[in-house]
């Protein structure tokens, strides 16, 4: 593969990689609060710390699709540092979510919330650059360095809670 097509996707490898792993450790977690409870393998019924984990996992996992559908789509269509910037931001929101639902399901709420921000602004990346496209293909007016200067811009924002 050359370099130059390599660069175009290197940080949304990246940031998918890194999903991959936090995938890994919150089965893990499901895992060890399984064998801690009965001492042997994978059980689904369990205590309410069991359940927890179990239930912030599978709600995880449920969102899992949506997030690289997105990710992957505003990064090639528009922006693959906003994109991978935004997909950052999703990992550490999914792991404040994950650790919040250990606890009480209300101190979950906060990541739940911020999640579904950062989904929304990848999405609407993606729209922007579909958009583009068309524009582009049709009437001749190419739009993509006004919009990667916006999401570069707005990025940022997503930080505020």
């Amino acid at each position: 593969m050359d370099q130059e097509a390599v660069g175009c996707i290197v940080l949304l490898v990246i940031i998918t990689l890194m999903s991959v792993i936090q995938n890994a450790f919150f089965a893990s977690k499901v895992e060890q609060e399984s064998k801690s409870y009965t001492g042997k393998t994978f059980q689904r019924a369990g205590p309410s710390a069991f359940e927890r984990v179990f239930t912030a996992n599978q709600n995880c996992r449920d969102a899992y699709p949506t997030f690289l559908a997105v990710l992957w789509c505003a990064g090639l269509l528009c922006s693959q540092a906003a994109a991978a910037f935004a997909g950052l931001m999703y990992l550490f929101v999914r792991q404040k979510y994950f650790v919040g639902y250990m606890g009480e399901r209300t101190q979950s709420t906060p990541g739940y919330i911020f999640g579904k921000r950062v989904i929304l602004f990848l999405f609407l990346m993606s729209v922007a650059g579909v958009l583009n496209y068309y524009l582009d293909l049709f009437f001749g007016s190419d739009f993509q360095i006004y919009i990667k200067t916006i999401t570069n811009t707005i990025s940022p924002l997503l930080l505020i809670p």
